[in-house]
C-alpha cells in the first residue's frame, strides 16, 4: 500500500513513500484508514471510489487530487515529505484539500517542508502518473538554479574545511570497531565530580547566567590552585578567563593578540586547530618540526627535540607569538627546563608572546616533571597559559577551559569572549569549582586526583606499549599525556591500490579500520603540508580507555597478521 511521491526542487528530486489505497505496488485489500491504524497501515472497509468524479479513473491534474490531504511529519501522515492520505469522510467520499472534517476550509501546514518546497509532485498510483504543480510564490520567483550564487565563504576560512576528526570519527562509528583514535576517555570521572553536578542542578539560581569571564567560585578556586603551582599571586577577576574548552581559550587568545600579517611559530606535530586559528586571524603560521635525535628509531618521546639553531632562525621582527604544547599532543613529550629556557630566551629577545597549551599538565609519568614556562624569569608578563577541565577530570563533554596570564593580556581575551560566547554554563562551572576545592585541599596528598590519574594511566600506557610491540609495531613511549605514536613502517603493508593522493598513514589507518576493526589517527594530520612526508609512517593511539576496551584491542593485536589479504 504505497504512494510513491517525489518532490522536484531546484533540479533535485526527493522521494518518499507512504500508505494509500489504489497503489499498484500494494497487494493488500484496499481499506479505509482509521485513527487506530496511524502510520502502520490501513483498517476498515475499502471506500467506494467508483462514484468519485462520476466513476472516472484518476487523471493528471490538481483537481483529481481532491479528497486527498497532503500530510507530513507534523500532520501525522505516513509520507514524511507530504504523502497522500484519504479524508475519512463518513460518506466514503474524499473531502477537498484544505478543508476540515466538516468541509470548512483550513490552512494546510504541510509538515516541515511547507508549501514553498512542494514542486512538480509525481505520484505513482495503479501505474498512472499524476503530476501536480504546487508551486509557491517563493519558488516561482526564486533565482534560477543555473545562476551563480554570490554568497561564498570568506577568505578567513578558505581551505580550512577539511578536519581529521570529522573524517575518522565517521569512519570509526561502527560499534564493532575498537576506537583508540579520538582522545575520548571512556573511563569514569571521579564520583565526587559527578555528584557535585547533580547537587548544583537542584539549585535554581545556579541554572541562570553567571559572570561572563568566569563563575566567581570557579575563578577563585583556579587562582588558589595555580598560585600554589606558580608560586605567585593570581587575581581571580583580572588574570583568569573561563571559556568553552581549551578551544575557546586558544581562539580568544589568537583573536585578541594576533594581528593580520603577524607570524606565529608552531611546533610540529601540532594539535590540528592551531594552524587554522592562526590563518583565520590573518597571520602566517611558521612551522618548526620536532626531530628524532635517534634517526627515527625512537623508543621515548624524550628523543624528539627542537634544534635550537633552527628555532632561532624562525624568529624575526614579524614574529608575534610561539605556540607551545607541553605535555605534547600527539607525541607525549614533556619539555625539560633546559628546552623551555631556550624558548623563553628567544621570546624575551624578540619581544614575542608565548601561548602555552598545557591541558595535559597533570598527566606526567614517573621520572618527568611538568614545568610551566610562565614561571621562568621574564615570562609571566608575555605568556597566556591554557588549561582544561576535560583533561584534568576526564569530563571532555563539559567543554570548560581557561586562560591564565597577566591582566594586560587577559583583558584583551575578555573582549573577544564577551563579544562571541559571553559566558559558559553555570552548573558546570560551579560543579568544577567544588571539585577543584576538593583537590586543592589535598594537593600534598598522593591520593589527590591530580596525581592519581597519571598513576592509573601509566599502567595502561605500559600495557598498550607491550601489545603494540607484540604485533610488530614500534611504539614511542610518552612521558606525558594519554597518546602514543607508533611506527607502522615495519609491517610493510602494501597500500598501493589505495588513494595515491593521501599520505601513507591515512591509507594505513583506513586499511586497519576496515581489515582489523581497530581505529587510530594518522600523525600527518598534525603536520603542515610540507612536512607530512616526515611523519607519515606514524599513527596515534589513545590509551585513556576502560580495561574492557583495551581487552578488545588486545584480542585484535594478538591476532595481527602481518601479511595483508
Amino acid at each position: 500500500m504505497c504512494v510513491c511521491s517525489s518532490i522536484t526542487y531546484r533540479g533535485e528530486t526527493f522521494l518518499s513513500h507512504g500508505a494509500a489505497p489504489h497503489c499498484a505496488q500494494s497487494s493488500r485489500p484496499q481499506q479505509r484508514p482509521t485513527r487506530a491504524a496511524g502510520r502502520e497501515g490501513w483498517a476498515g472497509p475499502a471506500p467506494d471510489w467508483r462514484n468519485w468524479r462520476d466513476g472516472r479513473s484518476p487523471a493528471p491534474g490538481l483537481e483529481e487530487l481532491e479528497g486527498w490531504a497532503l500530510s507530513g511529519p507534523r500532520t501525522g501522515g505516513t509520507g514524511g515529505m507530504g504523502a497522500l492520505r484519504p479524508s475519512g469522510r463518513r460518506d466514503g467520499r474524499p473531502r477537498p484539500i484544505g478543508s476540515d472534517r466538516g468541509g470548512r476550509r483550513r490552512r494546510c501546514r504541510g509538515g516541515e517542508w511547507g508549501g514553498m518546497f512542494l514542486a512538480s509532485r509525481n505520484f505513482c498510483c495503479r501505474g498512472i502518473k499524476l503530476r501536480t504543480d504546487l508551486l509557491s510564490r517563493s519558488i516561482k520567483h526564486s533565482t534560477s538554479a543555473t545562476m551563480p550564487f554570490r554568497h561564498k565563504n570568506t577568505r578567513r576560512i578558505e581551505g580550512l574545511d577539511s578536519n581529521v576528526w570529522v573524517e575518522f570519527t565517521k569512519v570509526a562509528a561502527d560499534p564493532s570497531i575498537v576506537n583508540l583514535g579520538q582522545g575520548l576517555p571512556d573511563i569514569s570521572p571521579p564520583s565526587y565530580v559527578k555528584e557535585e553536578l547533580a547537587k548544583v542542578a537542584a539549585v535554581d539560581r545556579l541554572n541562570q547566567y553567571t559572570r561572563g569571564f568566569g563563575h566567581p567560585s570557579l575563578v577563585k578556586a583556579l587562582s588558589q590552585v595555580y598560585e600554589k603551582v606558580c608560586g605567585r599571586k593570581i587575581d581571580p577577576l583580572t588574570d583568569i578567563l573561563v571559556t568553552v574548552g581549551a578551544y575557546g581559550s586558544l581562539f580568544s587568545t589568537i583573536q585578541a593578540l594576533i594581528e593580520e600579517g603577524d607570524e606565529v611559530i608552531i611546533i610540529e606535530p601540532f594539535y590540528d586547530c592551531y594552524e587554522p586559528m592562526v590563518k583565520m586571524a590573518g597571520a602566517k603560521p611558521v612551522f618548526i618540526p620536532l626531530r628524532c635525535k635517534k634517526d627515527g628509531n625512537s623508543a621515548s618521546s624524550a628523543d624528539w627535540v627542537l634544534d635550537p639553531a633552527e628555532l632561532a632562525n624562525k624568529f624575526n621582527s614579524k614574529t608575534k607569538a610561539i605556540i607551545l604544547n607541553t605535555p605534547h599532543n600527539p607525541i607525549g613529550k614533556v619539555f625539560t627546563l633546559e628546552e623551555l629556557q631556550v624558548i623563553a630566551d628567544l621570546c624575551i629577545k624578540h619581544d614575542t608572546l608565548c601561548i602555552s597549551d598545557e591541558v595535559y599538565e597533570w598527566l606526567v609519568y614517573k621520572g618527568n616533571k611538568h614545568i610551566k614556562i610562565a614561571t621562568l624569569p621574564g615570562m609571566w608578563e608575555r605568556t597566556v597559559t591554557i588549561g582544561s577541565a576535560g583533561k584534568t577530570y576526564s569530563v571532555t563533554g563539559w567543554k570548560l577551559g581557561w586562560s591564565i596570564g597577566p591582566e594586560h593580556l587577559i583583558k584583551h581575551l575578555q573582549v573577544v569572549h564577551q563579544n562571541t560566547l559571553y559566558t559558559c554554563p553555570t552548573p558546570l562551572q560551579e560543579a568544577l569549582a567544588q571539585a577543584f576545592w576538593t583537590d586543592y585541599k589535598r594537593m600534598d596528598d598522593p591520593e589527590c586526583y591530580f596525581y592519581s590519574l597519571s598513576r592509573e594511566l601509566e599502567s595502561k600506557r605500559d600495557r598498550m606499549a607491550q601489545l603494540l610491540k607484540g604485533a610488530g609495531l614500534k611504539p614511542v613511549i610518552p612521558d606525558g599525556g594519554y597518546f602514543m605514536i607508533v611506527d607502522v613502517s615495519t609491517l610493510n603493508v602494501d597500500l598501493s591500490d589505495v588513494d595515491e593522493k593521501q599520505p601513507y598513514d591515512y591509507k594505513f589507518v583506513k586499511w586497519m579500520i576496515s581489515s582489523k576493526k581497530l581505529s587510530a589517527i594518522p600523525l600527518s594530520a598534525f603536520c603542515a603540508l610540507e612536512t607530512k612526508k616526515q611523519f607519515e609512517k606514524y599513527i596515534r593511539f589513545c590509551f585513556i580507555k576502560k580495561d574492557s576496551t583495551l581487552d578488545a584491542a588486545e584480542v585484535i593485536l594478538k591476532n595481527w597478521n602481518k601479511q595483508t589479504d
